[in-house]
C-alpha cells in the first residue's frame, strides 16, 4: 500500500467512484500499517454514502466505531452483539436504540460493561445493572458520569474507589461532596484497590517492576485506604458542585497536593487566598496569583514582591488594575499573549495604554486585534520592532502597511507581516523571496489563503513543514503539483496527493497505477 493513496483518501475533491476503488483496494490488500491508515482516512471523510459506511464499518469494529463517532454510521447499521463498541459508540452520541444498554450491561467482558458506564442517558435497569456491577471499576466508572440521584447513592458506597470517582462528578449533590471531603454521617469505607488485591499495610513502589501492576504511584492503605480517600478530597476540592466551607475545611492539609487543588477554587474568602499566597510551597502560590477570582488587596500585595512566574500569571487577572498592569509590564516578561485585562479595555483605556512610554505596555496593547482604527495605526507606525510585530496580523491594515513594517523592522516582523489575513498575493510572494529566507514566514505563506503559485514555489525549496503546507495548497500549479507526487519526502508526497487542485485524470491514475501493484489485488469496480 503507498502513502499517496493515504493521501488521496484524504483529497476533499476525489471522486465518488474513485473512493469506491479506494475502499475495495483497502479491504482487499495485505494488512499493514498504511492500510489501517488508508482505512482510517477515509472513514472519517464525511461524503461517505450509507453503502460505503457500511462496507467499512464491516472491516473492523474500531473503523465501526470511529464512524459511529464520526455521525455517519446509523443504529441500522450496527449489530450490538457482533459490534458491541460500536454500539456503545452510538449510545454515547445519543443515536443508539435504548434497548441495547441493558444487553451491554450484562455482557461478560467488564471492559464492554466499563465503557458502557460512561453513556449519557441509559436507561434505569441499565444502569441499576451497572450499580451493582462485581467489577468495581465498573461501578466507579459509572460514578463518574451518572445523574445526581445515583451519585449521591455511589457516594457513600462500601468501596473507596467508587467513592472517588463520585467525588469527581459534579452531578454528584453538594451535601454528598461535603460529606466526601469532611467526612460527616458517613460510614467508612470497608476496602479499596490496594487491599483487595495486597496486604496490609501496604505501599506501593512508584518504580514498580511488574508489568502487570495496576495501583497508582504512591498508592497505600493500612486499612485506612489513605492513599484512596487522598484522591477522593483532591477531587473533590476541584469540583466546583462542592460546597465551599467543606473545602475550606481542608485549608491547613499537609498535602500540598490538597492545597493547591484549593487555591484553584474561584469560591473561596478572600482570607483563605491570602493564607494560602503565603504557602511554602511554589505551586501553590502561583495557582493562588493565576486565580481570577483573588481580589485587589492580594492582587496589589502579590503585585509588590511577588517572584517571576508568579507576577506572569498575576498579569493574567481579568480585574488587573492599569496601574499594576503597567507595573508589571516593565517587571516581567508576560510572553506574546491577549491578557484578559486588555481583552475587556474600554477604548479610552486602550488609547491611554498604546500612548504609554513604555513599549512593553504598547506591546500588551497590540497583541489586541479588534482596535480601533487610529490605534491601530498607530501601533503599526511605532518605533519599536516588538510592537509592530505584535500589531503585524491585525486585519484592516493596508498593503502600504505592511510593506512599511517590512522596511523598518525587516526579519523581526516578516512572519507575522505574513501572517496578516489581508496580506495579498503579490505581498506574500516578496516575502517568500526575502533574504535571508525566515522559516516561520515560509510556514505562514504555505498556509495563508491568499497565497499565489509564485509565493508558494520558495517555501516547497524551504524547510519540511513549509514545504508540506505549500504542497497541500490549492493555488499551487498543477504541473509543479503533478511533480510533488514523485518527491522523495513522503509526507509532501501525501499532502500534494491530498490536494483538491489534483486533476480526476491524475488521481484516476494513481489508483490504476497501485491497482496494478504485484501482489495486491485490483478492485473491482
Amino acid at each position: 500500500m503507498n502513502h499517496l493513496l493515504c493521501g488521496l483518501a484524504a483529497n476533499p475533491a476525489l471522486p465518488g467512484a474513485l473512493v469506491d476503488r479506494l475502499i475495495a483496494l483497502a479491504l482487499a490488500a495485505p494488512a499493514d500499517d498504511l492500510v489501517d491508515e488508508l482505512v482510517d482516512t477515509l472513514a472519517g471523510r464525511g461524503d461517505l454514502g450509507p453503502a460505503q459506511v457500511r462496507v467499512l464499518a464491516a472491516h473492523h469494529e474500531d473503523t465501526a466505531v470511529r464512524l459511529a463517532y464520526g455521525g455517519t454510521l446509523t443504529a441500522a447499521d450496527v449489530d450490538p452483539a457482533a459490534q458491541p463498541y460500536a454500539a456503545i459508540a452510538l449510545l454515547d452520541e445519543g443515536r443508539g436504540r435504548p434497548d441495547w444498554a441493558c444487553g451491554l450491561a450484562a455482557n461478560p467482558d467488564p471492559h464492554i460493561r466499563w465503557k458502557l458506564a460512561s453513556c449519557p442517558e441509559l436507561s434505569p435497569d441499565a444502569v441499576e445493572r451497572l450499580a451493582s456491577d462485581p467489577d468495581v471499576e465498573v461501578v466507579a466508572e459509572l460514578a463518574l458520569w451518572t445523574t445526581a440521584p445515583v451519585a449521591a447513592r455511589l457516594a457513600r458506597h462500601p468501596h473507596a474507589e467508587v467513592r472517588c470517582a463520585a467525588a469527581y462528578n459534579e452531578a454528584t449533590p453538594p451535601d454528598a461532596l461535603a460529606a466526601l471531603v469532611t467526612g460527616a454521617g458517613l460510614p467508612s469505607a470497608t476496602s479499596c484497590l490496594v487491599c483487595d488485591t495486597k496486604d496490609i499495610p501496604f505501599t506501593h513502589d512508584p518504580y514498580c517492576p511488574d508489568p502487570d501492576c495496576v495501583l497508582r504511584a504512591g498508592a497505600a492503605c493500612d486499612g485506612s485506604h489513605a492513599s484512596t480517600v487522598h484522591g477522593t478530597w483532591e477531587r473533590a476540592l476541584r469540583n466546583p458542585a462542592t460546597p465551599p466551607d467543606a473545602a475550606v475545611s481542608l485549608s491547613d492539609a499537609p498535602s500540598m497536593l490538597l492545597r493547591w487543588a484549593l487555591a484553584e477554587r474561584t469560591d473561596l474568602p478572600q482570607h483563605v487566598y491570602a493564607r494560602l499566597a503565603r504557602d511554602p510551597m511554589p505551586g501553590v502560590r502561583e495557582a493562588v496569583a493565576g486565580n481570577p477570582a483573588i481580589g485587589e488587596e492580594l492582587v496589589r500585595t502579590l503585585a509588590a514582591d511577588a517572584p517571576h512566574a508568579e507576577l506572569r500569571l498575576l498579569a493574567r487577572h481579568p480585574r488587573l488594575p492599569l496601574d499594576v498592569l503597567v507595573r508589571l509590564a516593565g517587571a516581567t516578561r508576560i510572553g506574546t499573549v491577549l491578557l484578559p485585562r486588555i481583552a475587556s479595555a474600554t477604548v479610552e483605556e486602550l488609547e491611554e495604554l498604546a500612548a504609554a512610554a513604555d513599549p512593553s505596555v504598547r506591546k500588551l496593547v497590540a497583541e489586541r486585534h479588534d482596535l480601533p482604527a487610529g490605534v491601530r495605526d498607530a501601533l503599526a507606525d511605532d518605533p519599536d520592532a516588538a510592537v509592530v510585530k505584535a500589531v503585524a496580523p491585525h486585519p484592516g491594515l493596508s498593503e502600504g502597511q505592511l510593506r512599511g513594517m517590512v522596511a523598518r523592522h525587516g526579519v523581526r516582523v516578516l512572519a507575522r507581516v505574513a501572517a496578516n489575513p489581508d496580506a495579498s498575493g503579490a505581498l506574500l510572494a516578496e516575502l517568500a523571496r526575502h533574504e535571508p529566507p525566515v522559516r516561520r514566514a515560509m510556514r505562514e505563506i504555505a498556509a495563508h489563503p491568499n497565497a499565489t503559485s509564485e509565493a508558494l514555489l520558495p517555501c516547497l525549496a524551504a524547510e519540511e513543514r513549509a514545504r508540506r503546507g505549500a504542497a497541500a495548497h490549492p493555488a499551487l500549479a498543477v504541473p509543479v503539483l503533478t511533480g510533488l507526487l514523485d518527491d522523495a519526502d513522503p509526507d509532501a508526497a501525501q499532502a500534494a496527493a491530498g490536494n483538491p487542485a489534483l486533476p480526476p485524470s491524475v488521481m484516476e491514475d494513481l489508483v490504476r497505477r497501485y491497482a496494478d501493484e504485484p501482489g495486491v489485488t485490483r478492485p473491482v469496480s
